[in-house]
C-alpha cells in the first residue's frame, strides 16, 4: 500500500506531461494540415530530369 504514495504522483506527472505534449503540438500547427498528405503522395515528383516541364535538376 505504501507503493502507491509513490506511484500515483508518478502517474500524475506523466499524464501531465502527456497533455502538455498534445497541448504544445496544437499550439505548433502538427494537426492543421490533415488533408495535405494524402494530396502530397499523389504528386509526381521523381520524374527524370529529362522529362521535367521546367527544366530544373535536383
Amino acid at each position: 500500500m505504501s507503493v502507491l504514495i509513490y506511484l500515483i504522483p508518478v502517474a500524475l506527472f506523466l499524464g501531465g506531461l502527456g497533455l502538455a505534449a498534445f497541448l504544445w503540438s496544437l499550439k505548433s500547427g502538427q494537426y492543421d494540415d490533415l488533408e495535405g498528405a494524402k494530396w502530397r503522395i499523389l504528386n509526381d515528383d521523381d520524374l527524370p530530369d529529362d522529362q521535367r516541364q521546367d527544366g530544373s535538376r535536383r
